[in-house]
């Protein structure tokens, strides 16, 4: 199933997204999932509408955003890092989330500000020590977009990444969630800039693959309905400035495309 959360007359919605003549539709409404306690079911009937006709919101409220970082080789080689030895953590704040469309700021505290195009995991289950044999897949919803933007400077300056990661505005996430693709057997993964190429991976390139990376991390917090993970960036970050425009596009899920200011 594709799913989408969008704006309507009735306040934020869920909608089940389908293909049908060639574009996307959003068929029917969904309950709202456990961790948004906001969004109100619909009254009456829908009809159903096409998705590029609808304002698109993040496809998900998450509790917390556990990221992992230099899960491709060549991106930990072109910032001139060693490849890590096991999976790297750190934490993004929900309210940097934004949703495609909507504009990633510049703070002014920063002269150098990152894209980093990226795969995220969505948790469908609460989920805790995932054990060696356990299969993962139960615990995962399906999979969204995210940008994990980055003040590279306070990045390095800063020693820790919860400034330099976590600015409003620094994760722009969407346009879907989906649970029909498969990042085992591969699924690229691709940011332009103003409509050039930056960066451009596949998922086969993980360092840690996804089952991995979700034993590590609930061994040590537990992951709850909505938490999202994403998986690591590609080499070929650069610098964004006012006035760009960057879209990361993976097959199965769609573009999360976001001017800057």
């Amino acid at each position: 199933m594709k799913y989408c959360r969008f704006v309507s007359e009735a306040g934020p919605q869920y909608g089940e997204v389908v293909e049908r003549d060639g574009a996307l539709w959003i068929e029917r409404l969904l309950s709202p999932f456990e961790e948004d306690p906001w969004t109100k079911p619909a009254a009456g009937a829908f009809r159903p509408v096409r998705l590029d006709s609808v304002r698109l919101l993040a496809p998900v409220v998450p509790r917390k955003i556990v990221c992992i970082g230099r899960n491709y080789r060549d991106h930990a080689v072109e910032l001139g890092n060693e490849v890590p030895k096991q999976p790297l953590l750190f934490l993004k704040p929900s309210s940097a989330v934004i949703g495609p469309g909507e504009a990633i700021r510049i703070p002014e505290q920063s002269q150098r500000v990152d894209f980093e195009g990226e795969l995220a995991v969505v948790i469908g289950k609460a989920a805790r020590r995932i054990g060696p044999d356990e299969d993962v897949k139960p615990y995962i919803r399906g999979y969204t977009i995210v940008n994990d933007v980055t003040a590279r400077d306070l990045q390095k300056s800063d020693g820790q990444w919860s400034r330099a990661k976590g600015f409003d505005t620094f994760c722009p996430m969407g346009p879907l969630v989906t649970d029909e693709i498969d990042p085992v057997a591969g699924v690229a993964v691709e940011t332009k800039l103003n409509g050039e190429v930056k960066q451009h991976g596949s998922t086969v390139d993980f360092i840690f693959p996804i089952d991995v990376l979700l034993r590590y991390v609930t061994a040590a917090m537990t992951l709850l309905p909505g938490d999202v993970i994403p998986t690591g960036t590609p080499a070929g970050v650069a610098p964004m400035r006012a006035g760009d425009r960057v879209e990361v596009s993976i097959a199965g899920i769609g573009t999360l495309a976001n001017p800057v200011s």
